[in-house]
């Protein structure tokens, strides 16, 4: 049996009376988070220069445009969607899978259900199974694949998109191991286009290319379900012998299920690289604490574990997207506003005086004590220096996740955050009315319930 069989035997295994009330409380938070982030990424340029390449949502079709009056076929609106869906950087992360699971997910799931008239509880069902596909392939091939440079929410997200189509189409495991190897030849994504509109063009790109695979996989396509562990296959190109353990892939499939914890999931509560939040919250905390006030500090050393600094160490910013990664604008921000918010990066906030006065005292380094491969990838330490000899320091060893990990976040934590975020691009008297649907994703009676009350004109957004 090849290892995509196994792996599409236990995509079919789960059932809907299988889940958890945490498991549906989780896709409850991920539906809100996911679909809020989205309509503020509608408001940015990246998913309408998708929809002005020609061919692309020319014609309506059974998907809605979110925050838009147009409809579009699954596979363009998933595009679109799933570009919106990661614009800002402000959606859910998963330490196991090393990226964001839940843009892979609910926008094409969202696509598709519209297209079949799925219910909430198909929702449900094919997020849970497709967040369990994710992080467990992802599980045998870190760190040395998030390492090399591959973008783990496209290179492994692509699967997790395959997973939950598989159980809304109805796929055989056959037809499901046979998309899971048309798959492998789809994926990609390089972190060297962090900071650029490419980052979240990998989100569409892959989730419409994991939908397209299912398609082509019901239709009766081919493709090698072998293309796995074949020797020209997906983990020795994008691993390399000896850097990958399939045994870690296949055990403990729902032994926990992975959005209930051990995944490490959780909500962003700053719109950056989840890779800065730990030092940010530190910096919040040592500001507040002990009220240090910008120009009483001499220096700043944000110390991160190490696998947190290829992609954030950028000490000079010079666009809103390089600003969400870079560590350094990220605790400068922190110190001198007490606060991570959209607007710090938009419209030339990274040019703020009063930051870039900051920025060249910010040194960001790994920290030494955080062990390249132990048990916590997600920690950080902030050490502040001032002008009169004081040393203030604050460190975390595991980043405190707002998730079935850590923290939930409250009813009004979500709320404030969906609000802001959907206040961009809808009308007011349709934010409440959806934050209530989507607070019972497992419960709604179609699909439409999500999508209608996000079809309106949206002439706040940016033309491309």
């Amino acid at each position: 049996m090849t290892l995509a069989h196994e792996i599409a035997e236990r995509i079919h295994a789960l059932k809907a009376e299988d889940l958890s009330p945490l498991a549906l409380e989780w896709t409850n938070h991920a539906f809100i988070d996911t679909i809020g982030c989205s309509l503020a990424g509608m408001a940015e340029d990246a998913p309408h220069i998708v929809m002005s390449v020609p061919g692309v949502a020319d014609a309506p079709g059974p998907a809605t445009i979110w925050a838009s009056d147009r409809t579009a076929s699954v596979l363009d609106a998933t595009l679109i969607n799933g570009t919106a869906s990661h614009a800002l950087d402000y959606d859910d992360v998963a330490g196991a899978m090393g990226g964001h699971p839940s843009a892979m997910l609910v926008p094409s799931m969202i696509a598709l259900g519209e297209s079949i008239g799925a219910t909430g509880r198909d929702l449900a069902l094919a997020y849970v199974v497709g967040y369990e596909a994710e992080c467990r392939i992802a599980r045998g091939v870190h760190f040395h694949h998030y390492d090399k440079g591959w973008h783990p929410t496209a290179t492994l997200g692509i699967f997790g998109t395959v997973a939950g189509a598989a159980r809304m189409l109805k796929l055989t495991v056959e037809q499901t191991a046979v998309a899971l190897g048309m798959a492998s030849s789809f994926a990609a994504g390089l972190k060297a286009n962090f900071g650029t509109m490419t980052k979240p063009l990998h989100v569409g790109h892959a989730s419409r290319n994991g939908l397209f695979a299912a398609y082509m996989a019901r239709g009766g396509y081919t493709a090698n379900p072998g293309a796995f562990e074949h020797k020209q296959g997906f983990l020795e190109v994008f691993n390399g012998a000896g850097t990958y353990d399939t045994s870690k892939m296949l055990a403990n499939w729902y032994a926990p299920l992975e959005c209930e914890g051990p995944g490490e999931p959780g909500l962003k509560p700053y719109p950056c690289c989840g890779s800065t939040h730990a030092a940010v919250s530190r910096m919040l905390y040592l500001a507040k604490t002990h009220d240090i006030q910008p120009g009483d500090v001499e220096s700043i050393d944000a110390m991160p574990h190490l696998r947190r600094l290829p992609h954030t160490d950028n000490p000079n910013p010079t666009t809103p997207l390089e600003a969400k990664f870079s560590i350094q604008y990220c605790v400068a921000r922190a110190l001198n506003d007490r606060a991570v918010k959209l607007d710090h990066f938009e419209n030339g906030a990274e040019n703020d005086p009063d930051v870039r006065a900051l920025l060249p005292r910010v040194k960001a380094f790994g920290h030494p004590d955080l062990a390249a491969d132990g048990p916590h990838q997600w920690g950080a330490e902030v050490v502040v220096h001032m002008k009169d000899g004081h040393r203030f320091a604050s460190r975390v060893d595991d980043y405190e996740r707002c998730g079935p990990g850590g923290q939930m976040m409250t009813r009004e934590e979500l709320w404030t955050k969906f609000s802001d975020c959907a206040a961009r691009v809808l009308p007011k008297a349709a934010i409440a009315p959806l934050f209530e649907k989507l607070s019972d994703v497992a419960g709604a009676e179609t699909v439409a319930a999500f999508t209608n009350p996000m079809r309106c004109p949206n002439p706040r957004a940016k033309a491309a």
